[in-house]
């Protein structure tokens, strides 16, 4: 009888130790005042904060005063993280206006952040940021949860912490100002013959409106699978030719494409010399002051013919050393341009090598009326010629490529009528060729499988081996997955040659909101990497783990 007392009266102590608070001032209260949210944001190497978890607090009163929040990472891995910031930002914003509350330099598994935060009445915000180690394995995800915010004397926790959620990894390799430039937008990426991940993207120096401006073609190397970059080279800048400034010579959309058969990069650019006005003039005496502007896209801003000013320019350079070094760019507008077009240039992105060794650039351009179109380039001898088909359909404009199992050519589209319809038929425009775009057919999933608002996107096939020595393939696809805006950057996959989408396959990369531009490669047998204008940074890269992608588990 005695020992089953000593027995009760020890369980006793345990509980009145470890479940029930010593004093009122240590107890955590559960409080709908508090929530925390985790968005579906990129959180980025490169970056000094990364948006991890918002905190709101409702009901503010004059007068109180937050001094700590603790925050938990049990879910992460303490190497991947340099430091915890938490701001306040007063009102429902990512880092506008922030003051920064407290910081954790080296995070452990429970930080206690202290701070000094008075509240004004009624809602209230803070934000938890991490930034990430240098070290950090890009397949990983990181994960935050609040375990209380000490409001004066009160411990406030938070009534859904449940909401909080895994974030992926990812690199900012172009932000906004890094090497003073303006805004970074156009992304091409492919991976070389030597394993190199290759990044191409605009250099708009000065602003980020699109062409005429002071821009040229950036690239960025990466020989660690994307987990570290470069600095920055430029392929294409055509500089002040023709005695014109480089505002008026930029160059810009890039398409980067890989002869798989000898190694040989490749990396076509439009150039604009001068402006051609809304007219179809090109205007003379322009200078360093003149304010002048048009875009080749817009009005009579290109035209017929072959002559800088006549026409925007086709230009392709090249590198045979793995992307450190590039040729003196050769013009290709009078090779491949019928004369009566308006334009021909470039769709971003990357290009393709077909099984029998065919190069191939997606391409776009103006009819002779000035209607918009898509179609493809090709080479048959290693792209010392070219030749450009005839267009797969109008009123489109970028596009990009995939040899399906078949050895038929898909092309993927941005459709100008998804800007206006945003019913069931909203959707990328699809087109198929078997003679390298003589003739096109609409694959059945045109106009209705992949929506889009409007944007860029990217396609891409992967070849890989399973553990079973099986040779297989999926169709990557990425864009913005709204009908709306350019919001919600997800992947889908399809395992049948683009025949089927299935939402199963579907990863949303990052949900707010961004230029909505995205290119796809495969690193290696089980990783694809994805570059992206994301909401995050200019120049969003991550790495996928094709298991995690199609649930595979062989």
């Amino acid at each position: 009888m005695k020992q089953k007392n000593t027995t009760s009266v020890l369980k006793m102590m345990l509980l009145l130790l470890f479940v029930i608070p010593w004093g009122c001032k240590d107890k955590v209260e559960i409080s709908e005042r508090l929530t925390a949210i985790t968005f579906n944001y990129p959180v980025l190497k490169g970056k000094v904060d990364n948006p991890i978890l918002r905190i709101q607090l409702n009901d503010g009163k004059e007068g109180e005063i937050v001094n700590a929040i603790q925050v938990s990472t049990e879910n992460t891995k303490q190497e991947n993280l340099k430091n915890i910031r938490v701001y306040y930002t007063e009102n429902d914003s990512v880092f506008s206006n922030k003051r920064l509350f407290g910081l954790a330099e080296k995070p452990k598994k429970t930080s206690l952040i202290n701070g000094n935060q008075s509240l004004k009445p009624g809602t209230n915000y803070f934000w938890v940021s991490y930034e990430l180690a240098d070290s950090v394995d890009l397949t990983n995800k990181v994960h935050a949860n609040i375990d209380y915010v000490n409001l004066g004397e009160q411990k406030l926790g938070v009534s859904n912490n449940a909401e909080t959620k895994a974030l992926r990894l990812g690199v900012a390799v172009r932000q906004h100002q890094d090497d003073n430039v303006h805004t970074y937008r156009i992304p091409g990426l492919t991976t070389t013959k030597e394993g190199t991940l290759l990044a191409v993207y605009d250099v708009r120096r000065e602003s980020g409106r699109d062409l005429q401006g002071h821009m040229d073609i950036g690239v960025s190397r990466s020989t660690d699978g994307g987990n570290s970059w470069e600095p920055m080279r430029i392929a294409l800048d055509m500089g002040q030719w023709g005695g014109l400034p480089e505002k008026f010579n930029g160059v810009s959309d890039a398409n980067i494409l890989v002869d798989e058969q000898t190694g040989t990069i490749f990396v076509a650019g439009l150039w604009m010399h001068g402006v051609i006005n809304a007219e179809g003039v090109w205007q003379e005496n322009l200078g360093e002051e003149s304010k002048e502007w048009n875009h080749q896209w817009r009005t009579k801003g290109s035209q017929p013919g072959f002559g800088v000013k006549q026409t925007s320019q086709f230009l392709i350079t090249k590198s045979t050393d793995d992307g450190r070094t590039w040729s003196e760019p050769i013009n290709l507008t009078k090779m491949c341009k019928d004369p009566k077009w308006w334009l021909w240039a470039p769709a971003p992105g990357h290009g393709i090598t077909l099984k029998d060794g065919t190069l191939v650039i997606p391409t776009q351009g103006r009819d002779e009326n000035g209607l918009p179109f898509s179609n493809i380039t090709y080479s048959k001898d290693g792209g010392e010629t070219w030749t450009t088909s005839n267009p797969a359909s109008h009123n489109t404009t970028e596009c990009m490529a995939v040899e399906l199992s078949d050895g038929a050519i898909m092309l993927n589209i941005r459709d100008n009528r998804n800007g206006e319809n945003k019913s069931e038929t909203n959707g990328r425009a699809i087109m198929v060729t078997n003679d390298l775009g003589n003739t096109w057919t609409e694959h059945p999933t045109s106009h209705g499988a992949l929506i889009e608002p409007r944007c860029m996107a990217s396609i891409h096939r992967h070849d890989y081996t399973d553990s079973t020595g099986t040779s297989k393939s999926i169709l990557l696809f990425s864009n913005p997955n709204s009908k709306y805006k350019r919001i919600k950057q997800t992947i889908k996959v399809s395992l049948d040659d683009g025949k089927s989408w299935p939402k199963e396959y579907w990863m949303e990369l990052d949900e707010g909101r961004g230029a909505g531009y995205s290119c796809i490669t495969s690193i290696d047998n089980d990783h694809i990497g994805i570059l992206y204008e994301g909401s995050q940074a200019h120049m969003t890269f991550q790495k996928i783990n094709i298991n995690e992608l199609i649930k595979r588990h062989d």
